[in-house]
């Protein structure tokens, strides 16, 4: 075996007490992986967490102790947050650390400077668990499909969010009551707008679509649209034209460019991804040679995750007699050949869609909304006209739409919404057959 590789671990919150103790429980099998031991020298920890027994460990305040830390490896950066993680993980490599992290936010923001700095220093990052919790997608992306040229990948990859649409299908229930639920449950944070706005799910995206298509991190470029102003009626509407509304992050590489896009979808009922439920996540990729494949599991938790840091621990101890330009890179492509594709803004993307409006239920309606929609070039694939009770004069219309340029359709809804027939704002959800 080889010489014992000593880490240092940032952070000793659910992930950090999920990593120490799997690695603790976990030991021989895990060493027995590596080639060598892994031994934990230090924790960088605020505070002890008696979900961890700290007896045995050395254990400092200051997380930049470890960074420093002469006997250390490899960092294992699990503060979270972007500002004080962005200069420890700095400051290890600035010291010669291999760092592992499951900081998205930080990957999708800072990886362009963090690689950089990174490869002048000849250390490696890995960051496994920034996407997905426990799924391997990183790796399998970044190794396993490396034959493909990816046309598309579409993915659950917030749990929380994930967790609020199943409720509200399954139960029928309002957004704000399921969202209250996960946060008592601890699903979402007090403050929730990461999850429910897709602000996490656009993190995890724009790391899949620079491996994918070989493209800098431009988090900057995401098209995100949240959760918040789904209905009940809406996820009943989709289950009767036999459709599931799922929170996806899309990336599709299409003649113009790259699309970037985090927003509600439906899907076709029959599509594997539109049966993954809770909190679970999935990722569905399409390589031109393997076809669509697609990847499944616990998303977040504190050993689902710990199982992906310490997958990447053992990649960094397996690799670290490797000259640097020998191991895999970062995004799956050498950095030199990266490519800065145009990344398309959301009024060019075409897709189809859902729209859902009220109308006075008088005749001609239909007609004048369905010529609209045909002068802007929108064909009506799908519709359900429901009859007026005695005492209304408000009907629903709700209608699929063929595949159209988003702009055409900003356009057409525009002026459907002048009409005097329709009252209030219409709803909007793309849809994806996910082929």
């Amino acid at each position: 075996m080889l010489k014992p590789v000593r880490i240092g671990i940032c952070g000793l919150g659910t992930v950090g007490s999920g990593t120490v103790n799997v690695l603790a429980r976990n030991e021989r099998v895990i060493n027995a992986r590596a080639g060598c031991d892994i031994i934990v020298e230090q924790v960088g920890a605020r505070r002890d967490n008696p979900q961890v027994d700290m007896t045995s460990l050395n254990v400092t305040r200051d997380v930049f102790d470890v960074a420093r830390n002469p006997n250390v490896d490899v960092v294992v950066e699990l503060i979270g947050g972007i500002s004080v993680a962005r200069d420890l993980i700095l400051e290890a490599i600035n010291n010669g650390k291999h760092v592992v992290t499951a900081n998205k936010a930080l990957i999708a923001e800072h990886g362009n400077e963090i690689f950089a700095a990174a490869d002048a220093k000849g250390v490696t990052v890995a960051f496994e668990a920034a996407v997905a919790g426990g799924i391997p997608i990183i790796k399998s992306i970044r190794e396993g499909l490396s034959a493909n040229r990816i046309e598309w990948l579409a993915g659950i990859i917030n749990g929380t969010g994930n967790f609020i649409l199943t409720e509200m299908r399954d139960k029928g229930r309002d957004f704000g009551d399921v969202l209250a639920e996960a946060q008592e449950l601890g699903y979402a944070e007090a403050d929730p707008t990461f999850d429910v706005e897709g602000i996490d799910a656009a993190h995890k995206l724009v790391i899949l679509a620079s491996m994918s298509f070989g493209i800098p991190l431009q988090f900057d470029k995401v098209f995100t649209e949240g959760i918040s102003k789904i209905e009940p009626v809406d996820v009943a509407y989709a289950d009767e034209l036999g459709y599931r509304i799922k929170h996806l992050g899309i990336a599709r590489r299409v003649a113009d460019g790259i699309e970037l896009r985090v927003h509600p979808t439906l899907i076709p009922e029959r599509r594997q991804l539109a049966n993954v439920d809770g909190v679970m996540n999935a990722i569905m990729v399409k390589g031109d040679a393997v076809g669509p494949t697609m990847y499944y599991g616990a998303g977040a938790g504190a050993e689902p995750t710990a199982s992906s840091v310490i997958a990447d621990i053992v990649d960094v101890a397996r690799t670290l007699t490797a000259d640097p330009e020998h191991r895999v890179p970062y995004l799956g492509f050498q950095q030199s050949s990266l490519s800065d594709r145009n990344i398309l803004p959301i009024d060019e993307v075409e897709t189809a869609y859902y729209l859902r409006m009220s109308a006075l239920d008088k005749p001609g309606v239909l007609s004048q909304v369905a010529t609209i929609l045909s002068d802007s070039g929108i064909s009506i694939e799908a519709l359900i006209q429901k009859e007026a009770d005695e005492d209304e004069e408000i009907v629903p219309l709700i209608l699929l739409t063929n595949r159209a340029v988003e702009k055409h359709l900003a356009t057409a809804i525009s002026k459907i919404e002048a009409l005097s027939s329709i009252t209030g704002p219409i709803t909007r959800i793309r849809l994806e057959p996910l082929k």
